[in-house]
């Protein structure tokens, strides 16, 4: 039997209950591993661990869980054709990918975002379990925010009063989510040198729509992004985001020369930083500790930005867990320049640009599908 039931037969409500997890994946030691972490939380349960994606497609309804831990290579049925059949069987149900950390992996995992995975994950190997506590944070963390997300979206919204329509559009899929109260500062009225993105959590779809926009804006001025992700994952998400922008992008080279009409990725596993070098503008990676528990981190390209560019910086801190971005974004800020961040309705986790947006540093928080549109404007001198 390959499949290990942990709970009842039947689909059970998960309001007030503990999260319900579905481990697949073929490796006994990793399904072991990943369930002994998800038990030891008051606020999870494991409730199938499954050998194959056709174990978990078959059982999907039955189970009724919260959360899939997907790996993607298996017998009978891989992780990326089982995809498609659980969401078709629960359509809002939150699907972690999990893969090792090589290229061909790295690109599966992205595509599996593009049908409609949540998010993903590298996870250590069976026979080397180097970086396992980093995974397992990562896990259990990324488990908590997303599923409390769509529980949110399952929440029905209450009828809207025969009043005068909102000021605000809003999809219907972002209905339950109350506008958020903050205070916005007034763009600082010169054209960036420069524009900086950080992302984390739902980055990689994020990133790729909104550089889908960026190319009149790319041949002005450069553009460096921090994503949160290990090594592999970066060199795919470089090409990805080449691709969407039809403009050169490529993972930081420490030692190369920052200029106009490219964009720059930090390599997964170093920060990258920006600095004078001679009388170019050159990037600088390093491997030292982590900055808000990630590696690369946003802050420290932030924070290095201001000494090369002073205040004429255009930040954006796009969806993302916890709250990196924020503290550089406040230096630059205080430096002269301006931030925008992503708005909760169309961020997966809305930590990084909700973190921006309570602290009052933000010109903006707008909709995914408007950033690009307002970041041309203010390239183009439009500062309204």
């Amino acid at each position: 039997m390959s499949i290990d039931l942990a709970a009842a037969s039947h689909p059970v409500s998960t309001s007030g209950e503990r999260i319900r997890i579905m481990v697949v994946d073929d490796s006994a030691i990793i399904r072991g591993i990943i369930t002994r972490w998800i038990e030891a939380e008051t606020d999870m349960v494991v409730a199938a661990s499954c050998r194959t994606g056709l174990d978990a497609v078959n059982q999907i309804e039955r189970i009724n869980p919260d959360a899939v831990i997907l790996d993607i290579e298996m017998p009978d049925m891989d992780g990326i054709t089982a995809l498609p059949l659980l969401l078709a069987k629960k359509r809002d149900l939150v699907i972690i990918m999990a893969s090792t950390l090589t290229l061909r992996n790295a690109e599966i995992s992205l595509k599996a975002l593009s049908l409609g995975a949540t998010d993903y994950i590298p996870k250590p190997e069976s026979n080397h379990l180097g970086g396992a506590d980093t995974f397992r944070h990562e896990l259990v963390q990324k488990i908590r925010h997303l599923t409390a997300r769509a529980t949110r979206r399952r929440v029905p919204s209450p009828p809207l009063a025969p009043a005068a329509a909102p000021s605000v559009l809003v999809s219907p899929a972002a209905a339950p989510f109350a506008p958020a109260k903050f205070s916005l500062r007034p763009f600082h009225k010169v054209r960036p040198q420069a524009l900086l993105i950080g992302s984390s959590t739902g980055g990689p779809q994020a990133l790729t729509a909104l550089a889908a926009e960026l190319a009149p804006v790319v041949d002005r001025v450069p553009v460096l992004i921090t994503q949160h992700m290990p090594p592999a994952f970066t060199t795919i998400l470089a090409q990805h985001i080449g691709r969407a922008s039809s403009r050169p992008a490529q993972e930081g080279a420490d030692g190369q020369a920052v200029k106009p009409g490219n964009i720059y990725i930090a390599p997964g596993g170093l920060h990258m930083r920006v600095g004078r070098q001679g009388g170019n503008v050159a990037i600088a990676l390093d491997d030292g500790p982590q900055v808000n528990f990630c590696r690369p981190a946003v802050d420290p390209l932030f924070m290095s930005a201001i000494d090369v560019w002073k205040g004429d910086l255009l930040a954006v801190i796009l969806t993302g867990m916890g709250s990196d971005g924020m503290r550089g974004g406040k230096d630059i800020v205080a430096a002269g320049g301006s931030v925008i961040a992503q708005d909760e309705a169309s961020s997966v986790v809305w930590g990084m640009p909700g973190a921006a947006a309570q602290a009052g540093i933000c010109s903006a928080v707008l909709p995914l599908n408007q950033i690009g549109q307002k970041i041309q404007k203010i390239f183009a001198g439009d500062f309204s």
